[in-house]
């Protein structure tokens, strides 16, 4: 496994929270979190985009690394102008969440749909979310929509089992290494 590829976009994501100004309370951390010493009072001062920023460097992170380890992986499908999933590993269409913490009335919608959706096409529908501090109704909105959910440790560990990569062991010995403090 070519480790580099994942350490760059680590090395990408640190620099790009370094140069971030930031402008309720949740004390929770998570391993990515600890990668990068991100701290929850640091994160709380902008909730929405740390939010943004960790999921994409954790749906890169689990993209990369089932592009490396499995034959049968594809890219993000397509429903016209919607993207149900984020990849698709064999007949999993998979889904990355860092958090579900939404629970406006479309975004619970849209899961629903996309789960449906993606069933009527043979899919077997993943959301892999790394952390375990979610919103209940989005949690069973998924579960409605016939989403099959894997929720934080959990999480890593059906990734492991679907590519052989243990992204936890790669995340702990990273801890810290990614400051974004200065």
């Amino acid at each position: 496994m070519n480790e580099e590829l994942l350490d760059g976009i680590l090395t990408n994501y640190q620099n790009s929270f370094i140069d971030k100004v930031y402008a309720e309370e949740n004390d929770e951390h998570d391993l990515l979190m600890d990668v990068f010493n991100l701290s929850p009072d640091l994160k709380r001062e902008n909730r929405q985009y740390w939010g943004r920023e960790l999921g994409m460097c954790w749906q890169l992170l689990v993209t990369e690394i089932c592009k490396m380890n499995c034959d049968d992986f594809e890219p993000a499908l397509k429903f016209g102008k919607d993207e149900p999933c984020d990849l698709v590993v064999g007949r999993y269409a998979i889904d990355t969440k860092y958090r579900m913490g939404s629970g406006d009335s479309g975004t619970l919608k849209k899961f629903k749909r996309y789960g449906v959706q993606l069933k009527k096409q043979g899919y077997t529908p993943i959301l892999l979310i790394l952390r375990a501090d979610n919103l209940k109704s989005a949690i069973q909105a998924c579960q409605k929509g016939g989403w099959q959910l894997h929720i934080g440790d959990d999480s890593l560990s059906f990734l492991q089992e679907l590519t052989g990569f243990d992204l936890r062991n790669f995340l702990e010995r990273k801890v810290g290494a990614y400051p974004v403090n200065r």
